[in-house]
């Protein structure tokens, strides 16, 4: 698949210490297995001249206190609290200042966030979506920018999970519904 790097980016969902390292509260091995495949798509964009965005899924603590029905805490218990060790990007990833990093409070990058303004301003069109959980905010930052017509494109084997069937899933129902899938050696720059 062929890119041009003026109009793509990287976005790199979630790949934080509280999903992807083994002391986080919502650690996924699969999650820490794909940290070398996501730093590997964002070297050779970079090295492409395209843009790297990073998302930071962070939950103020009292987030969810009063909802009537989204409450993530119930779903999943507590993680990535604001100002928090699990909150923080790998350690794993070479996040430079000249990558954008958006702070989430949902499953979906686009919820309240600047990220679309931010592709926008630099003319984004493409999306190489990577990261996780694959079924999770990886699934709904790629619908949502779908929907917004960029062109979400899942890394297929630069994805986290936390059962093989869920990455198929969103996978597959990626390339279904609204975008399309490839492989990290498939992506060529030019």
């Amino acid at each position: 698949m062929n890119f041009d790097p003026k109009s793509t980016a990287v976005v790199v969902v979630d790949v934080q210490n509280g999903f992807c390292h083994p002391d986080g509260s919502l650690y996924a091995p699969a999650s820490e297995d794909a940290v070398r495949d996501v730093a590997d798509v964002v070297s050779t964009a970079r090295d492409a001249g395209a843009s790297v965005v990073y998302t930071r899924d962070v939950h103020p603590p009292e987030q969810f206190e009063g909802n009537h029905y989204y409450d993530e805490f119930a779903r999943w218990g507590e993680h990535v609290l604001e100002d928090s060790w699990e909150a923080e990007l790998h350690d794993d990833l070479d996040v430079r200042e000249t990558d954008h990093v958006v702070e989430k409070h949902t499953y979906d990058a686009f919820y309240r966030t600047d990220l679309e303004g931010y592709l926008d301003a630099h003319k984004i069109d493409d999306l190489l979506i990577c990261g996780t959980l694959a079924n999770v905010c990886v699934l709904h930052t790629a619908g949502s920018a779908g929907l917004r017509d960029y062109r979400p494109v899942l890394i297929e084997d630069a994805i986290g999970y936390i059962e093989e069937s869920h990455k198929e899933y969103a996978v597959e129902h990626s390339d279904w519904l609204f975008g399309e899938t490839t492989t990290k050696g498939e992506i060529e720059f030019e």
